[in-house]
C-alpha cells in the first residue's frame, strides 16, 4: 500500500531554494516537516503542511518544497492504477483566490522512483491582492489518491528518470 515519507534531507535542502541560512536551522525545520494526513475520518484528501513561516506577497509565485515523496510499488496490485492529485485547500481559495500555478498536481505512481526522490514541490500564486501569511505546520494543499484507467491501445513501457516535464517528449 502507497504511504508518504520524507525525502532526505540533502534533497529537502536543495530544493527548498532557501539560502544563507545555516544547516542547523535548516535541519530544525526538516526535522518539523509533518507528512501529509487527513483532517477528518471522511477527508478525501491529506493535508500538505508548510515547513516554514512564509510572509506570502500579493501577486507572487512561490514553490514549496514539502520534503515529502509519495511512496508506491508499482508491482503491488493495491498501488497499480492509481495517481496522487494535488489541488489548493479550499480555504485558501476562497478567501484569496490562492491556487496551484499548473492548477492540478499529477503525481505518478513512478514518480518515487525519479533522481530527486519523488519530491513533491508545489507552486502557489496568490492572486488576492493582499500579503497572506502561510504559518508553519499549517495546512495548504491536500492530495488525494485516485485510481484511474488506461484506454487500451495507449499504454507505455517506457520508465521515468526524472521530475516535472520530465515525460515531455
Amino acid at each position: 500500500m502507497s504511504h508518504f515519507e520524507k525525502v532526505s534531507f540533502e534533497q529537502w535542502k536543495a530544493d527548498c531554494g532557501v539560502k544563507g541560512l545555516p544547516d542547523k536551522e535548516l535541519r530544525e525545520w526538516y526535522e518539523a516537516i509533518k507528512l501529509p494526513r487527513q483532517a477528518t475520518a471522511s477527508s478525501a484528501g491529506c493535508d500538505f503542511y508548510m515547513p516554514f513561516n512564509l510572509n506570502f506577497e500579493s501577486g507572487s509565485v512561490f514553490r514549496i518544497a514539502t520534503g515529502v515523496r509519495w511512496v508506491t510499488d508499482p508491482d503491488a496490485e493495491s498501488d497499480r492504477g492509481r495517481v496522487l492529485l494535488v489541488v489548493p485547500r479550499s480555504g485558501l481559495g476562497f478567501k484569496y483566490g490562492i491556487r496551484l500555478s499548473n492548477t492540478v498536481g499529477v503525481i505518478d505512481a513512478d514518480y518515487c522512483d525519479s533522481d530527486n526522490e519523488g519530491h513533491i514541490l508545489i507552486s502557489l500564486v496568490n492572486p488576492s491582492g493582499q500579503d497572506v501569511q502561510l504559518e508553519e505546520g499549517k495546512p495548504f494543499a491536500q492530495g488525494i489518491v485516485v485510481s484511474y484507467e488506461v484506454p487500451e491501445g495507449a499504454g507505455s513501457d517506457e520508465a521515468r528518470n526524472g521530475g516535472f516535464g520530465s515525460t515531455d517528449k
